[in-house]
């Protein structure tokens, strides 16, 4: 979530990849900001100036983008969604639209030092336990009432959780990026207000939950202004050219920020076009979809 090229990821991808991956949140090739759960409550239709989906009134440990969101939207939601218009075609508009979501994550930090080396605190997380992290952010409804058909598939939170820490859950990279999906404490303070939570930064589960918050955050933004409000997060929409779909567009955002990939006015652009090819080739060969 921030920007700069994952030092720790380049050796595992090296072999699949020439060029050199990026991790974190902030730098060069922007880290950006992510963030992701463990309690909390589901979200609510909410006015276009405030968040879109509050928490509701069931328990915590039942309700909202929290422990256990429901798979499909609530059947006692009072608002439903719009139905989509008829799309002719999966390729971004020349033209945005204006983006729904006013409030934004903040900006990307500046790169870290060279030669910084991350530092780790805490206990490390095993692999089984970050696969079930993971898995559980992947099966979230994040947008329960505005956008129920939202989904992260599993590959990407698996490839981008490589790509950023190399499925080390207590690493700290020098930017300020943070654990499991190397979220940027600012990020996460965002992700918690906008969405009603409060998300440990530092605990493996509440990390991957704010991962596939940011995910998702970013699936709506850029899926609204480019894409129709059409969210598939699918491979076989994009085209040899990087910006051609709305997957490659949030992969890019995760790590250089929303704000240089979505630009008002602006054709779709993609900054960081390695750091794309990098998580792309991890959703298919990542020795981690294995585990």
């Amino acid at each position: 979530m921030r920007r700069g090229v994952g030092r720790w990821a380049t050796a595992a991808v090296a072999a699949l990849l020439v060029a050199s991956v990026v991790t974190g949140c902030g730098t060069e090739e922007p880290t950006r900001e992510v963030a992701v759960e463990v309690t909390g409550e589901v979200p609510v239709e909410a006015p276009a100036d405030g968040p879109a989906d509050l928490p509701s009134d069931e328990p915590p440990a039942v309700a909202a983008m929290g422990v256990k969101p429901s798979a499909r939207p609530s059947p006692s939601a009072s608002a439903k969604p719009k139905p989509k218009p008829t799309r002719t075609t999966t390729a971004p508009l020349a033209r945005p639209k204006p983006p729904t979501e006013t409030q934004v994550p903040p900006p990307p930090p500046k790169p870290a030092a060279s030669g910084c080396k991350p530092s780790y605190r805490g206990a490390q997380a095993t692999r089984s336990q970050v696969k079930s992290a993971l898995s559980d952010a992947a099966a979230r409804t994040y947008w329960p009432t505005s956008a129920p058909d939202i989904r992260i598939p599993l590959t990407l939170m698996k490839a981008t959780a490589w790509q950023e820490s190399g499925w080390q859950s207590n690493i700290v990279a020098c930017d300020g990026g943070i654990g499991l999906m190397q979220v940027m404490p600012a990020t996460a303070d965002w992700m918690n207000q906008r969405f009603g939570q409060s998300y440990d930064i530092d605990d493996y589960q509440d990390n991957a939950y704010l991962g596939g918050t940011y995910l998702a955050w970013l699936t709506k933004y850029i899926g609204d202004m480019y894409f129709e409000s059409d969210y598939r997060l699918d491979a076989a929409l994009c085209t040899s050219e990087l910006n051609s779909c709305l997957l490659n567009a949030v992969i890019a955002a995760y790590n250089y920020g929303h704000g240089a990939v979505a630009r008002e006015g602006e054709p779709l652009a993609i900054p960081n076009p390695q750091y794309v090819r990098n998580v792309r080739a991890l959703m298919t060969e990542c020795v981690c979809l294995s585990y």
